[in-house]
């Protein structure tokens, strides 16, 4: 029995990592947009071609939206479930009916 309540317990500062793991998500933003950018900056440097300046450029795109990808992946596996919440469902309770059909 020790076990289960130890597995329902939230941990104390689960907020605050929550909240440190959005913050974190738009600096890895910024961070691979810069990193992309210095790659690119440097592969022109070396070769002498603009364009690998923008290669540079679109790698860090990608990996900044590679990123969003995967805090949404991550945050749609958390919040799976809350549809059948009945806390969250109105229409399961009152069907699609908008406010002013009530009236």
């Amino acid at each position: 029995m020790e076990n289960k309540n130890q597995e329902k317990e939230i941990p104390k500062h689960r907020g605050k990592l929550q909240a440190l793991d959005n913050l974190s998500l738009g600096i890895s933003i910024v961070a691979a947009v810069l990193i992309g950018f210095f790659i690119g900056y440097a592969l022109k440097s070396l070769t002498g071609y603009t364009w690998t300046l923008w290669l540079g450029v679109f790698w860090g795109i990608a990996a900044a939206g590679l990123n969003i990808y995967k805090a949404y992946k991550r945050a749609q596996k958390e919040f799976e479930g809350l549809e059948n919440d009945p806390r969250y469902s109105y229409r399961a309770k009152y069907g699609d009916k908008s406010y002013d059909e009530d009236e």
